[in-house]
């Protein structure tokens, strides 16, 4: 059984654990330090410290830093239903008022669910609180899913990977006659995080910070030149734009009540050129943190480039980040088709399917 943490809230542009693991095994000993400076949903993070070694990452997206900070720093469960329970009678308690809403959300939601959405929107203190971390880590698994299938979904019927846009959402639930499940949040919350315990969670702690990939050196100063490993997936070339495909969980992490085009200016890259630059400023980032002799593990894809352009551009930008260095590929990339593309997920057929490829270096 997989360990119940790592699908707290699934999105795509996700590896899986396995390949992880796999790298944690041929690279690592216990005890050692993995970075991964895109880390997402956190399967790095979570996967080092469930095989005993120290993780760090970092990510620009909300979403990604709650979720795997809430995989890095796990409270414990006595905690989390004791907080749980205390917001539920301040909800009870307060005469409370939520915020105006576009018409999106009165499809989306039943209208006592909503109140209780909006209300742990503005309690929970996700940036700065572990415990209020990770239930806002478990809110944004249980936001928005096919209601159809699972009572402990929230919204409307709905795609549990991305949140679909506001007019097409509303569209497709009145052409269907749908509407909103009422569901009950504060016991819903309960139950998911007794299922997140099914498995003892890692006792280690990492660190997940919100920001740029960029600055991991600003971010992880007592981790200069320790880094054994670095496990990680950049964003693709002319790939999804992040921040509209989880619209609706940013919202919920106190973003805007409607899509935005690319929140950050890296979410999306469809310019070689641009894509490139942004790349090679992040191994310099990097570089200070790694070790003497460490390995540099990259999955990387885009719908313009071949492997052997893949291969050249991230090789090149290793050898001008670590150049005093020397920078050996371990082998010449390992291609896998990707098994839950986003656009056969919405519109089969719509494209072949597209390979991503797995480069590793080591670092001396």
């Amino acid at each position: 059984m997989r360990h119940p943490l790592h699908s707290i809230c699934p999105y795509f542009a996700m590896f899986p654990e396995a390949f992880v693991a796999e790298q944690l095994l041929a690279h690592t000993r216990p005890g050692e330090l993995v970075l991964d400076p895109f880390c997402g949903r956190g399967t790095t993070i979570l996967e080092s410290l469930l095989n005993g070694r120290k993780a760090i990452g970092s990510d620009v997206n909300p979403v990604a830093a709650c979720v795997a900070g809430a995989k890095a720093d796990v409270p414990s469960l006595e905690s989390i239903l004791e907080r749980i329970s205390e917001l539920e009678v301040q909800f009870n308690d307060d005469l409370f008022v939520g915020e105006t809403l576009p018409e999106f959300f009165e499809y989306c939601f039943h209208k006592n669910t909503l109140e209780e959405i909006v209300f742990l929107k503005k309690y929970l203190n996700w940036q700065s609180d572990p415990v209020d971390r990770f239930i806002s880590a478990i809110m944004l698994g249980i936001l928005h899913g096919e209601s159809h299938r699972s009572q402990s979904v929230l919204s409307n019927r709905m795609p549990r990977t991305i949140s679909t846009k506001p007019d097409y959402s509303v569209r497709w639930w009145r052409e269907r006659n749908l509407s909103a499940p009422e569901r009950k949040t504060f016991p819903i919350l309960r139950e998911a995080a007794k299922f997140r315990f099914l498995k003892r969670p890692p006792e280690a702690k990492g660190k997940v910070v919100l920001d740029d990939a960029r600055r991991a050196t600003e971010n992880f100063q007592d981790a200069l030149g320790q880094v054994a490993l670095v496990v990680t997936s950049p964003p693709y070339l002319d790939t999804t734009d992040y921040s509209e495909d989880q619209w609706l969980r940013l919202w919920f992490l106190g973003g805007a009540d409607r899509p935005k085009h690319r929140i950050n200016r890296d979410d999306r890259h469809t310019v070689l050129k641009d894509y490139w630059r942004f790349l090679n400023e992040v191994w310099k980032g990097v570089a200070p943190l790694v070790r003497d002799q460490a390995v540099i593990v990259v999955r990387i894809g885009g719908t313009k480039l071949t492997k052997e352009d893949l291969f050249s551009g991230v090789t090149s930008g290793l050898e001008c980040a670590f150049n005093e260095r020397r920078v050996k590929p371990i082998h010449s990339g390992r291609s896998s088709e990707i098994a839950k593309r986003q656009t056969n997920a919405f519109r089969p057929g719509t494209s072949p399917e597209r390979l991503e490829h797995d480069f590793s270096f080591a670092i001396s």
